[in-house]
């Protein structure tokens, strides 16, 4: 049994307008979106600005509520809990925000964030939740003394391991990482993944790894799920989505990813046209405007997720045994892109890890 079990998540949210505020439409944030996550595994959620990644790692949370859908942790289904029972359950998933400014309180010092979870869920007593946020400070790369400063007197690298300690205080078994190293400097993204990775090995953590980098994605998730306009349109095992990646906005992400060599080439994917808006998707597949291989069926026929090889599901026409009869066909013939080369935050990485392994101090607060 998975960790997680996301099944046809959908968000809508309303329009409303006039006097009084009749709803004339809904925002499909998100629409009908599936997937599970393994204990110990990290799934990469990626897709463009807006198609609705932020907004599923919220509502699984219920911190948005979902309109519908199922959302099963442990066997437990979470939209069916009541108040009570759903704070009893938060012990056990927690978020890392995208902006280590303003998730935490400036009017609180470092100690006070981080051991406000520990007293909520009633975990030990004042002395060992101070002992508890001293290690945890430590454990992120922060020094002790650090406990009575306020969030003002860190740089962003820093505040983002402050939220990383909050999160771990009440010893969490899954962790949605909403944008966790985009507002970071590229030196201080790979130490903050590093950490992640050496927490996720110390602690058995999951994670929910949202992110528009997939250079970082490929470094530290084990499945990959792209999302468009608030569908997920393909997904893999990484190995498997980077070397063989199949939907034709896939390929696309993968041809803009940036190379440190300048002399290499890529065969670059250019997509026109603007995102369609989630008030008003296209009929049929919702990419087909903006897609380079679109057929006249993309306009009105809806994908289903094809099952291409084993654990690689594709929502694309194209896929369709029927059309591949048709065309003569096979997956192989339609990837357009190679395997994803080593991109500037991916060398970033790598030298970082080598340094920890030489000795080095990975876990440097500065930044």
């Amino acid at each position: 049994m998975p960790l997680l079990e996301v099944r046809d998540l959908v968000k809508h949210f309303p329009v409303k307008k006039g006097v009084f505020s009749r709803t004339v439409g809904a925002v499909r944030a998100v629409d009908g979106v599936s997937f599970t996550i393994g204990e110990g595994k990290t799934l990469g959620l990626v897709g463009e600005s807006g198609c609705g990644k932020t907004t599923v790692g919220r509502a699984l949370l219920r911190l948005i509520e979902p309109s519908s859908g199922s959302v099963g942790f442990q066997g437990r289904d979470l939209l069916a809990m009541g108040r009570s029972e759903l704070r009893a359950m938060r012990r056990q998933m927690q978020i890392i925000f995208q902006d280590p400014y303003s998730s935490l309180n400036p009017r609180m010092t470092v100690g006070t964030i981080v051991e406000e979870g520990m007293k909520i869920h009633g975990l030990g007593g004042k002395e060992e939740r101070v002992r508890k946020v001293r290690e945890l400070l430590r454990t992120v790369g922060l020094m002790e003394e650090h406990i009575n400063r306020y969030p003002h007197e860190f740089s962003g690298g820093q505040r983002q391991r402050i939220g990383i300690a909050r999160a771990l205080s009440v010893r969490p078994k899954f962790i949605v990482c909403d944008e966790a190293v985009s507002a970071l400097d590229v030196s201080i993204q790979a130490q903050v993944v590093n950490l992640l990775m050496d927490l996720k090995k110390e602690y058995g953590l999951s994670y929910l790894f949202i992110s528009h980098d997939l250079s970082v994605v490929e470094h530290i998730a084990d499945d990959v799920a792209v999302m468009y306009l608030g569908e997920i349109v393909e997904r893999a095992p990484k190995e498997t989505l980077f070397a063989r990646p199949l939907h034709p906005y896939t390929q696309a992400l993968l041809s803009a990813v940036p190379t440190p060599d300048p002399a290499k080439k890529r065969n670059r994917i250019i997509l026109t046209g603007d995102v369609p808006s989630p008030m008003n998707p296209p009929s049929g597949c919702r990419f087909h405007p903006r897609c380079p291989k679109a057929m006249p069926e993309c306009s009105v026929r809806v994908p289903l997720e094809y099952a291409v090889a084993d654990g690689h599901g594709v929502k694309c026409l194209l896929y369709d045994p029927a059309i591949m009869a048709r065309n003569g066909t096979k997956p192989e013939d339609l990837i357009s892109t190679g395997s994803l080369a080593p991109g500037i935050v991916e060398s970033e990485l790598a030298k970082e890890r080598e340094r920890q392994e030489g000795g080095g101090t990975a876990g440097n607060p500065g930044g």
